[in-house]
């Protein structure tokens, strides 16, 4: 058996979705959570063209420059998703690239308002699972490639 190369992660990252022409947004890695989670305001279907069309603006106090954005989707579902406080809510759910650590993922992500939240990005278990160690005593690491 040959040995793999996986990538370390800290408890903290920065985090890009460049579908979303999002860069460097700082995103906390919980082990806890099993769904990531994206910090949103005015989410809401609109008929376009005849068409569901799910919009939103993001909320990020270190981009302020997100905030006035629409971003659309067609492609969604919605998914009931246990809350930090325990809650289950309802939420809309987007399949987008994300990039950790120099490596690129196609991930699910819930939209929801993390306004009493410090980070506006939540990375759960299920994007890590089998592409990361996760090394709580760092931050920012960039994921660095340690032997398995």
């Amino acid at each position: 058996m040959r040995d793999k190369k996986i990538k370390l992660i800290g408890r903290r990252e920065y985090v890009d979705f460049p579908e979303l022409n999002i860069f460097k947004v700082e995103a906390k890695i919980d082990t806890g959570a099993y769904t990531s989670a994206l910090h949103c305001k005015d989410i809401a279907i609109k008929e376009i063209e005849g068409k569901p069309v799910l919009c939103f603006k993001l909320l990020d106090e270190t981009h302020p420059e997100y905030n006035e954005q629409e971003y659309r989707f067609e492609e969604f579902i919605q998914k009931k998703i246990k809350s930090s406080s325990g809650e289950t809510e309802l939420r809309y759910v987007i399949k987008t690239l994300l990039i950790i650590g120099h490596k690129k993922i196609r991930t699910t992500v819930s939209l929801t308002d993390r306004g009493n939240m410090r980070y506006p990005v939540l990375i759960g278990r299920k994007m890590i699972k089998n592409k990361f160690i996760i090394d709580v005593a760092k931050i920012h690491t960039g994921g660095i490639l340690v032997e398995k």
